[in-house]
């Protein structure tokens, strides 16, 4: 890839509502909240080109720190819609998923998630959406 597909596939989706009420399906304590899937139970979504994109590492993008934005998958190559944004730092996905962003506001509400009740499937017992996603 050229570099840009992580960034190009997140803005494309959220410029055209892709992600407006979508849920956070998957939230573990002391990791990650994701989100993403338009079914909202992690197994749907895809890229805006259709289907999965492939990954792209950065060596400076990495998940050395709380409230890193990055791609979920299912193995190599596999980037479609789905998200994560992490709570910690977690080194172990360094070259495994592709990052995109951080967040620079809502740390609270991000930290305030993650403490929500969740089911044996790590899927919130209260439902958590996004609203919108807004791209400037």
């Amino acid at each position: 890839g050229t570099g840009g597909e992580r960034l190009e596939n997140f803005v494309t989706h959220a410029k055209n509502g892709y992600y407006d009420g979508v849920l956070f399906h998957r939230v573990i304590k002391g990791f990650m909240i994701q989100t993403g899937d338009p079914n909202g139970d992690g197994t749907g979504g895809e890229s805006v080109w259709g289907g999965e994109f492939q990954d792209e590492f950065v060596r400076e993008l990495r998940h050395d720190r709380p409230f890193t934005v990055s791609m979920a998958n299912a193995g190599p190559n596999t980037n479609g819609s789905q998200f994560f944004i992490t709570t910690v730092p977690t080194p172990w996905l360094d070259n495994k998923h592709t990052v995109f962003g951080r967040v620079f506001k809502g740390m609270d509400v991000c930290s305030a998630m993650e403490l929500v009740r969740t089911n044996d499937g790590d899927k919130p017992r209260e439902e958590i959406s996004i609203i919108s996603v807004d791209v400037e």
